[in-house]
């Protein structure tokens, strides 16, 4: 399916979507069910392919997370991780606290979103760690599905995060929230 896009001159408006009406577009077939996208203050973002790079991380990831299960969190891969009525992203991994119902999973009570990002990485390390800061996301993690290291994002504040930090693919990641949790890309792979 080829999906057109267009992109607003500066200064135009634009009619911002809805959650719902995005949903409802979906359900009646304005936008197909198999269409990647995000909505990102109520504009919808088109989303790169995945390629091979990265579904091969996210299965050794995900195959990690499971082995390594950690009682009192759950992980939830690639869910519409709804952030406000007129925003939602998919990141590839979510960690939050089991005392959290799924429906009620928001910015300030996810405790680490993972990204895998290949043809995404400028996106996945530029404008995206803004929005889960600006959401109050505690900690993210951007793993470079080329060269597997992977940027720590951390200390969210309304316009990004304080702290970044580079690791390689030897380092031992651990997320401060989630104690109990240590993987190393290396291993993985």
């Amino acid at each position: 399916m080829t999906v057109h896009v267009t992109q607003a001159a500066e200064g135009l408006p634009r009619r911002p979507f809805s959650i719902a009406d995005v949903e409802r577009m979906v359900e009646i077939g304005v936008i197909g069910r198999d269409e990647r996208f995000e909505l990102i203050g109520g504009e919808i973002v088109p989303m790169s392919p995945k390629g091979i790079r990265h579904e091969r991380l996210k299965e050794l990831v995900n195959v990690w997370l499971v082995q390594h299960y950690v009682p009192g969190y759950r992980v939830i891969p690639e869910t519409t991780f709804r952030l406000s009525d007129d925003t939602y992203l998919e990141p590839d991994f979510i960690v939050y606290g089991t005392d959290t119902d799924l429906a009620e999973l928001r910015g300030d009570n996810c405790l680490l979103a993972i990204e895998i990002a290949d043809s995404s990485l400028a996106y996945d390390l530029g404008r995206k760690p803004q929005i889960f800061a600006a959401f109050g996301v505690r900690e993210l993690w951007v793993i470079d599905a080329r060269t597997l290291q992977t940027h720590i994002h951390r200390d969210p504040t309304p316009t990004g995060y304080r702290t970044v930090l580079q690791r390689s693919p030897e380092d031992r990641l651990t997320a401060l929230a989630v104690p109990g949790h240590a993987l190393v890309i290396a291993d993985t792979a």
